[in-house]
């Protein structure tokens, strides 16, 4: 396959800024490589609708300078758009459990969260870090402007907090008795 294509699709998958040695080491390939990969790439994304941004050596997919006016319109319907059942379901999941993965939402959700989360990280309610136990993937957990906007200091001041803590954890813990019970009769 084409260097220039893996690069690309690299960047879509991961979203985010990448360093130009991590992609050099991911793909097996020099950095100088990886640079000159990286002009094509460059220059094949003219007059579309996505674009390479670089610093600071790295670089990452955005959308065009030239959509800002369409991606703002679209940004700010979303922001006035209700919350939303599953997004409430969401953030309770990331307020009453802690930081939480979008695996571990979506889990307890049994759906897939992605564009709620996505919803809820534009909208500053939720951010994401990189998971410590983890650092291939990341946990969500509510910002500062969100449980000021709550009117809580500390996350136990939440309504109801160790009850609904405590659901979690259970149903945590029976999920997890679950799968090892699985893995059991499998080795069997």
């Amino acid at each position: 396959m084409d260097l220039t294509a893996q690069i690309e699709a690299l960047l879509f998958y991961r979203g985010e800024p990448v360093s130009y040695k991590e992609l050099g080491k991911l793909l097996s390939v020099t950095e100088g490589k990886i640079t000159g990969a990286l002009a094509v790439l460059k220059e094949s994304l003219k007059g579309r609708g996505i674009q390479l941004i670089e610093k600071d050596n790295e670089v990452m997919l955005a959308t065009a300078a030239s959509m800002s006016d369409m991606i703002e319109k679209i940004r700010k319907e979303e922001l006035t758009k209700d919350l939303g059942k599953a997004g409430a379901e969401t953030l309770a999941i990331i307020l009453y459990r802690g930081p939480s993965s979008r695996s571990d939402v979506d889990y307890i959700r049994g759906v897939n969260s992605t564009f709620i989360l996505r919803n809820l990280l534009i909208r500053g309610l939720v951010e994401r870090v990189s998971n410590p136990d983890d650092q291939r993937s990341y946990v969500y957990k509510p910002t500062f402007e969100l449980l000021s906007y709550l009117g809580v200091k500390n996350l136990s001041e939440l309504p109801q907090f160790a009850a609904v803590r405590a659901e979690l954890d259970k149903f945590t813990a029976q999920a997890a008795n679950e799968n090892n019970d699985g893995e059991i009769s499998d080795a069997e």
